[in-house]
């Protein structure tokens, strides 16, 4: 059906070309500037339905596509990081390379091949070459077929497409000459980047291990959120607990990392264990700068309250982002907020890791700890206990004890729980996989989250769920069910 519909436009298009010059034109010069106008547009029609070819590049499968453009450019998409775009050539013509699958068995082969690995820059390179002067060929064929079966149909002569055919020759070569002659492989050194690759050379750096692995990354979780949904199943029949209609559900993640991935993860989760609202113990990003904030974004999908705190990676414009979403919540240490009926509070991180004036210096354990002395003190105010304590490093749950029965934390990109005397500290894991760094060890970081049940009466803690999810490579999805002051119960 999309072809007919082509092949009708273009029909349509000839007949109103046709239309045009029986009324316009009539001497000679007339004559070959309608040759030129049918040879340009059928050269257009031809590259824009013709002009493409796939072609292996290093482990990737790419799509390499030549389209009109108001200025020379190549852009490379990298799904799901982002675009690079080279300004190397002038000209009205645009290459677009698109890596749109990852053939993972030779991925394999690379990574288990130190020599292959070392040899991977040259190696795709050849390919990029190759497959570019496929393109190039592809190009030139289909755009005279265009300029030449566009020039019989509006005039209706052989002699015509081969006029037509050949003008458009003449036009490529222009547009060829243009090409070469503005050509500066000096710019091949400074491009533009957009989505996650904005913060180039930083995670251009990592590319090769990063962006040959993390589309087989995103394509497992797929699956392992379905096993979440089977395995949530399985949890809610265990006898031990059984969470009453009334019993409030609250989801805890916690240092997302820019994974893409994550609120998907979130999402999936949120809507199979019906959780009320949604923590998040702070690093929903990686750099803390202004283009990282449309990550945020992605808050209002969820449809769900979403109280956040800053971590050492998130910015102020961070949490300027998720203010601005329209179910979120910014903690800052000041005063409590409601929701569900659950008081909470929290506060930031004192440092900002980007930041080298912050970020390590001899002051960061007692800045952190007294982060937490700011919170207690927040507490001792409160005419009740608040419900939940927020705080991004574990190290500011400790002037908590006692003050408060729960404190969530993050920061550690691993799972822990422990007793400050009557106070129950959870530290959640990372639900981000530890974002892009997650991709580059032997064993990739797994995505962690958990569900908390509290009484709806009593505002009390009575279990949580942690849920973790395997990493690169790894099918295995665990949900573990600990009761309050009980033994864990896991299923597999």
């Amino acid at each position: 059906m999309p072809q007919r519909a082509t092949t009708s436009r273009v029909v349509d298009t000839a007949i109103s070309i046709r239309r045009w010059l029986r009324a316009h034109v009539s001497n000679r010069l007339g004559r070959w500037s309608g040759r030129i106008v049918v040879a340009l547009v059928g050269a257009l029609l031809g590259l824009l339905l013709g002009a493409n070819v796939t072609h292996d590049v290093g482990p990737f499968q790419a799509r390499l596509s030549l389209s009109p453009t108001t200025e020379g450019a190549a852009v490379v998409q990298v799904p799901p990081l982002g675009t690079l775009t080279l300004h190397a050539y002038d000209g009205p013509i645009g290459i677009r390379i698109n890596l749109t699958q990852l053939r993972q068995a030779e991925a394999q082969r690379l990574l288990s091949d130190p020599a292959r690995l070392a040899g991977i820059g040259d190696q795709a390179a050849a390919d990029v070459k190759a497959a570019l002067v496929r393109l190039v060929i592809v190009s030139v064929v289909v755009a005279i077929l265009g300029a030449a079966v566009l020039g019989l149909v509006v005039f209706r002569r052989r002699r015509e497409a081969f006029v037509a055919g050949g003008v458009a020759v003449v036009l490529l070569a222009c547009v060829g000459g243009t090409a070469a002659a503005t050509w500066d492989p000096e710019k091949l050194t400074e491009p533009t980047y957009t989505g996650l690759l904005a913060n180039a050379p930083a995670v251009v750096g990592d590319a090769r291990n990063i962006v040959s692995r993390f589309d087989v990354y995103r394509e497992e979780l797929a699956g392992l959120i379905t096993n979440v949904s089977r395995l949530y199943t399985a949890v809610s029949t265990l006898p031990t607990f059984a969470p009453a209609s009334s019993t409030i559900r609250v989801l805890h993640v916690s240092d997302l990392h820019l994974n893409p991935a994550a609120f998907k993860v979130i999402a999936s989760v949120a809507k199979q264990f019906k959780v009320n609202f949604i923590v998040d113990t702070g690093d929903l990003v990686e750099w803390g700068s202004p283009p990282e904030a449309r990550y945020a974004g992605q808050i209002a999908g969820l449809h769900l309250p979403y109280v956040f705190i800053r971590g050492n990676h998130d910015s102020a414009s961070t949490a300027a982002a998720v203010a601005g979403q329209p179910n979120a919540i910014v903690l800052n240490g000041t005063k409590p907020v409601t929701v569900d009926g659950l008081s909470i509070i929290g506060t930031r991180d004192p440092r900002f890791t980007p930041d080298k004036v912050t970020r390590d210096d001899t002051a960061s354990a007692e800045k952190v700890q007294s982060a937490g002395r700011q919170l207690a003190a927040l507490a001792e105010r409160m005419r009740a206990p608040p419900d939940i304590t927020m705080v991004h490093d574990p190290l500011s749950a400790l002037p908590l004890k006692d003050k408060v029965p729960l404190v969530l934390a993050g920061h550690l990109h691993k799972r822990v729980a422990e007793r400050l005397g009557r106070t129950l500290v959870l530290v959640e894991g990372s639900t981000g996989g530890a974002g892009l760094r997650g991709l580059q060890g032997e064993k990739p970081t797994p995505l962690e989250c958990s569900v908390l049940y509290f009484d709806a009466a009593t505002h009390k803690l009575q279990a949580h769920d942690d849920i973790t999810l395997g990493g690169l490579g790894e099918t295995e999805a665990t949900i573990q069910r600990h009761l309050v002051g009980g033994e864990p119960q896991a299923t597999h």
